[in-house]
């Protein structure tokens, strides 16, 4: 059987571009030059493209399918009960990409189409050394993150990352959770070996989400970022404040300024798919996260609950087979993303703050951890500063409360977090207690098209 991981470049690149042109400059999106030795600018531009569009392919499902395992979202579709009764309940199917064995294809076809340019872009004459360089540490640093979205939603001990350019090599052989991690890291410092070395510019235009991070100079402190995210995921606390000094955390910024993909309901692109009518659409906020709010002096609920969800008509579903039949429901609508245009952030400063506050955590630093959660407390969520934290216990309930308010809806964060501290009870309390009862899902299972070539 053929996998993802094996697919032809032509099918990765050409499937990638046909899901739109986001506004990034290309010339040709939907019909793009095959990648081969001594690429030109325009098949090195295409090819980068097609990496950013692979990536999008999956960034908001798997917004809304991280935030359903980790208690931040339902989706009550009557057209599709799966999404309250198999993401839900299970049990998780591997032979459906859309469910079970979701959030893989779309990433190893950006890691593939990665490699395509990675292996000819050291031919491409038409580019200067820096340009090579640059685009290097371009897709190396996509190929991380998109490993990343793997192993975080698959966290069992075995991925494969041997994922090269021959179509007709054997598959891939699974390598285990560690070496996974490994290998994100060395991407990521390679990486920046190579923008360090890349000039003043890319050989190819970034969309506008990439503002302020479009040039390898300071695209390289996405990449620390990423680093960083990485570190805190391992326990590398120390190096994560080193990775965090070279990114672009910054207590004195906006918590919102971030690297970002882009959307557009702009003819022949892609809308973002979250941005659907909150009084009316499927997609329904928790209601756990009015429940467990903190109140602000004024005694209205944190702020980021409010400025991401709205009331509206209640809805129930997820009908089982018992009697009587066990239902979700919920009165919340997600106002977090307004219109189709509007961008998903792929990391932000809030998110770095809090991992600042996270590394200061793990080393015993609980004084500096208090200063970062204060900031976000009171910036985002308008909520009275804390005096102090009683113990390292406390902290890390704090900061796993504001990684949850602060990042909700983003990119399966609770779930990440909570599963990583082994809290996940706190987020099961208000499950449906069956027969059968919800789960919460330590991992999705590996694709059946990824395991039965290795049989």
């Amino acid at each position: 059987m053929t996998t993802i991981t094996k697919l032809s470049r032509q099918a990765l690149v050409f499937g990638a571009m046909a899901l739109g042109a986001c506004s990034f400059n290309i010339e040709n999106p939907n019909t793009p030059d095959i990648i081969g030795e001594n690429p030109n600018r325009s098949q090195v531009a295409s090819t980068a493209n097609g990496i950013l569009i692979a990536t999008r392919a999956d960034v908001a499902d798997w917004a809304l399918d991280g935030a359903i395992f980790g208690r931040e979202a339902y989706r009550i579709d009557p057209s599709d009960p799966r999404f309250a009764q198999e993401l839900l309940q299970g049990p998780l199917d591997p032979g459906s990409r859309a469910f079970g064995g979701d959030h893989w294809a779309e990433e190893y076809a950006a890691i593939r189409t990665a490699n395509d340019l990675l292996a000819v872009i050291g031919t491409a004459t038409a580019l200067s050394a820096e340009e090579q360089n640059a685009t290097s540490g371009f897709a190396r640093t996509f190929q991380a993150y998109n490993f990343l979205i793997v192993l975080d939603s698959h966290s069992q001990d075995s991925i494969p990352i041997d994922v090269g350019t021959d179509v007709i090599a054997p598959a891939a052989p699974f390598r285990s959770r560690s070496d996974a991690f490994a290998h994100v890291a060395n991407l990521l410092d390679s990486a920046a070996t190579d923008l360090a070395a890349g000039g003043t510019a890319f050989p190819f235009s970034l969309p506008g989400g990439f503002s302020g991070f479009n040039t390898p100079a300071t695209f390289i402190q996405f990449n620390r970022a990423l680093r960083a995210r990485v570190a805190v995921y391992l326990g590398d606390f120390t190096n994560a404040l080193t990775y965090l000094a070279g990114s672009f955390y910054s207590p004195a910024m906006p918590l919102d300024r971030g690297v970002y993909m882009d959307f557009s309901a702009g003819p022949g692109d892609f809308a973002n798919p979250l941005a659907i009518d909150p009084q009316t659409g499927e997609n329904f906020g928790h209601p756990s996260l009015r429940t467990q709010a903190q109140l602000q002096p004024s005694g209205d609920l944190d702020q980021r609950f409010l400025d991401k969800l709205v009331t509206r008509p209640s809805r129930s579903g997820g009908t089982t087979n018992t009697t009587p039949p066990q239902l979700i429901s919920s009165d919340l609508g997600w106002i977090r993303y307004p219109s189709p245009n509007t961008p998903i952030p792929f990391i932000k400063n809030e998110e770095l703050i809090l991992l600042h506050a996270e590394a200061s955590i793990g080393l015993g630093d609980l004084g500096t951890a208090l200063t970062d959660i204060n900031l976000v407390r009171t910036t985002s969520g308008g909520l009275a500063p804390l005096l102090a934290f009683a113990d390292q216990t406390a902290a890390i309930t704090e900061l796993l409360y504001n990684k949850r308010y602060s990042l909700m809806y983003e990119g399966g964060h609770s779930w990440i977090d909570y599963r990583r501290y082994g809290r996940t009870a706190d987020l099961k309390s208000f499950d449906r207690v069956g027969p059968p009862p919800d789960v919460i899902f330590s991992t999705l299972p590996i694709p059946t098209a990824e395991v039965l070539p290795r049989e």
